[in-house]
């Protein structure tokens, strides 16, 4: 049985610290969830599932992706299910729903992911059973759980310096690469393209609501500085702020159906399901990963 997509939908990216920064995680997937179920003109009580990739689930309260179902008005009767695959864990949410719907034991799902990384909280992992002499250390669940390497405690941009210089791509190129980037979402914010993707977030205040429609990133950069940053992570690294993954708020929902679902109800599918693959390395070597999971899912 085929799984086809139904409708996509998304919040804007906020920066770090940013516009979307009091917005808890599943509020955002609560607001790319309704969005998506609008779009695709599915009821919530047509659901047969939820599934919501979130990594940096410290202080989120108990199951992120049932808070974000039960905000998007989704019956209580529909499960739910959270997923951690780090950077890859909205992908497989995606994966998830599809393979449950070849298996036929589910017909409409929502697949997406959400993350607050500006509300990440710091830890005392001794508090519980008390400090003795000496100074505490503060732990930033941002870089221990989601943006550090649990085996040789480097951040993640250190593989990145690593990826750059196993195979051969030159600081240049990498800048070259993000200006690209950014050049692009910026044309995509100017003509109304990304206006289609984003379901905006209503921030509601003592002056009145605040209204995010709008990524935040791309209209702050400056072209200017990009080739004179220094590397961050490594001295004689090529990685700098400027081109390397910015840390965000948001989330993004799809509604996916089997085919036959679709068809029966009068969907027009935005596209079908061909396949899927995963592809698993060493964890230092993440980077280029991706190689191996399209190689298989082409094959």
């Amino acid at each position: 049985m085929a799984s086809v997509i139904l409708s996509a939908a998304r919040t804007p990216v906020g920066s770090f610290n940013g516009s979307l920064s009091s917005v808890p995680a599943p509020k955002l997937g609560a607001v790319a969830i309704q969005g998506a179920l609008e779009r695709a003109g599915v009821e919530p009580g047509q659901l047969s599932e939820v599934v919501m990739g979130n990594v940096v689930t410290a202080g989120e309260g108990q199951a992120p992706a049932r808070q974000a179902a039960l905000g998007a008005d989704v019956p209580d009767s529909v499960p739910c299910m959270t997923i951690n695959k780090v950077c890859g864990s909205g992908m497989k949410a995606v994966m998830l729903a599809d393979q449950s719907i070849r298996a036929g034991d589910c017909e409409v799902v929502v697949a997406g992911g959400m993350e607050n990384m500006s509300q990440a909280p710091f830890l005392l992992d001794k508090a519980r059973t008390g400090y003795g002499y000496g100074n505490g250390t503060l732990i930033d669940a941002l870089f221990h759980d989601g943006l550090r390497d649990a085996y040789d405690g480097n951040a993640m941009g250190v593989a990145a310096d690593l990826c750059g210089e196993t195979c051969n791509v030159p600081r240049e190129a990498q800048d070259e690469f993000s200006i690209e980037s950014y050049r692009r979402a910026q044309g995509s914010i100017e003509n109304g393209a990304f206006a289609q993707e984003i379901v905006p977030v209503t921030i509601k205040g003592r002056k009145g609501d605040t209204v995010v429609d709008t990524d935040e990133e791309p209209p702050r950069t400056n072209f200017d500085k990009i080739p004179n940053l220094r590397p961050v992570f490594s001295k004689e690294g090529t990685v700098t702020a400027a081109n390397a993954s910015t840390i965000n708020d948001g989330a993004a929902a799809l509604v996916v159906a089997s085919e036959a679902w679709a068809e029966a109800n009068g969907k027009t599918p935005l596209v079908k399901i061909l396949a899927t693959a995963q592809h698993s390395q060493k964890p230092v070597e993440f980077t280029t990963a991706p190689i191996g999971a399209i190689e298989k899912v082409l094959d």
